[in-house]
């Protein structure tokens, strides 16, 4: 893996990148709220030598090895920005086959990048992503701010994000329960998704129904597969990483 800051719109981003496979796919992993690069873990590695495609794994500004943020107020449209920013990014590196893997906010992020720049994009992989906010989101949301004020899930996380912690977490939080993102949506954006789309939803998710599953695929314009996955939350990579694993390598051998 070559690591590296780029430097995007401004923004020094940490970057993991393998590009060794001439000619085959890139699988860019897009992290979660609360997530980094290293929380992947071993999973890309893995998914990387299943289906011999090339691997990007980035963190976003205020998130693990790159830049703070220079605030933790965020617009409405945050998620849409960091697609731009990905589309930027992915230029940067001369990615043109991308096969977009996201976690949570990463697969809003993966979902919206497919919609506004369907020329990079391959296909989608789309994991406890959100289209819009539901009831069980926020309640979600206020149960990790109380386990961050009551446990050491602050410590936690410092082991991974450093002094940023506090920063990136107030962003999520206040963000997700203002009240002007009550009416956040991307659904306007689904029908020009046109790549194929595995959707993949644990069937306890802590953090969404599976009303956000339907709504997807109901929606975009290329083929959609779903994958609920019974007993699993909203990590359904690190709880039953088996059974993503051989799902998403049959999923990318289909596809790319």
């Amino acid at each position: 893996m070559e690591e590296r800051i780029i430097e995007v719109r401004g923004q020094k981003l940490y970057t993991a990148c393998s590009k060794s496979l001439e000619g085959k796919p890139v699988i860019v992993f897009l992290h979660d709220s609360l997530g980094c690069t290293q929380l992947w873990r071993d999973f890309p590695v893995k998914l990387s030598e299943a289906t011999d495609c090339n691997i990007l794994m980035y963190d976003r500004l205020g998130y693990g090895k790159s830049g703070p943020m220079i605030t933790h107020e965020r617009p409405v449209n945050y998620m849409e920005l960091e697609a731009d920013l990905l589309n930027d990014l992915l230029a940067e590196l001369h990615i043109d086959n991308a096969v977009l893997f996201g976690h949570s906010d990463g697969g809003t992020i993966a979902l919206i990048t497919a919609a506004k720049y369907p020329e990079k994009v391959n296909s989608v992989i789309c994991e406890a992503g959100h289209i819009f906010v539901e009831e069980v989101t926020l309640k979600g949301v206020y149960d990790a701010w109380d386990a961050y004020k009551t446990t050491n899930l602050a410590e936690r996380l410092q082991k991974y994000h450093g002094d940023k912690v506090e920063m990136l977490f107030k962003a999520w939080t206040e963000t997700w329960t203002r009240e002007d993102y009550r009416s956040w949506t991307i659904e306007y954006l689904l029908k020009d998704i046109q790549c194929p789309l595995l959707f993949i939803q644990g069937e306890a998710d802590e953090y969404g129904t599976l009303d956000q599953v339907e709504k997807t695929v109901s929606q975009v314009s290329g083929t959609a597969e779903k994958y609920i996955i019974p007993g699993a939350g909203h990590t359904p990579h690190k709880e039953v990483p088996d059974l993503v694993l051989k799902r998403t390598t049959d999923f990318i051998h289909q596809y790319s």
